[in-house]
């Protein structure tokens, strides 16, 4: 347990702080993965080499996720009125961003749209997935993604006006 601990609770804390902002409640859930893990340490199928990092990320996403449907439940509702959708803003450029830096601009999007954005952008889920996930519409999951990655657009642009000289 000890090894398991030093080799993946990082990389499992990163996967949680995606998800949930607050440091406090970022270690709970870290904690609860780690004790899923542990507890269900039997289910785990080895299939490879990085096959145990793989079902542990998983558990640390599913846990995530728990937690915000538990805690947070107000802040993850469907948006299901009709509002259109601004135009898709041009990716600017984030090469010059150290990762910190974007991660968080990520930690500062809406509860919802942070969430849509981890699961399709880091989780690699569909629509159809991230739907089912948190109990909205395919729809909705496509909206809050799009109105995500406008959001950390304008947050990158004036992330790059505050640092060109004046």
């Amino acid at each position: 347990m000890r090894d398991f601990y030093s080799l993946y609770a990082g990389h499992l804390a990163a996967i949680c702080s995606r998800y949930i902002t607050d440091e406090d409640d970022q270690k709970d859930v870290l904690q609860d993965t780690l004790v899923d893990i542990i507890t269900h340490i039997n289910r785990f199928e080895y299939r490879g080499p990085g096959s145990l990092r793989a079902w542990s990320s998983r558990i640390a996403v599913n846990e995530s996720l728990r937690w915000l449907r538990t805690k947070k439940q107000r802040e993850l509702l469907p948006m299901e009125r009709d509002i259109a959708d601004e135009p898709e803003e041009d990716d600017p450029p984030i090469s010059d961003i150290p990762p910190e830096a974007i991660h968080e601009m990520v930690s500062r999007l809406p509860t919802g749209y942070r969430t849509v954005f981890n699961l399709y952008v880091f989780e690699h889920q569909s629509h159809q997935d991230i739907a089912r996930l948190l109990g909205i519409k395919e729809n909705s999951s496509a909206s809050q993604l799009s109105r995500a990655k406008n959001l950390l657009a304008k947050m990158i642009t004036e992330y790059h006006k505050k640092r060109l000289p004046q």
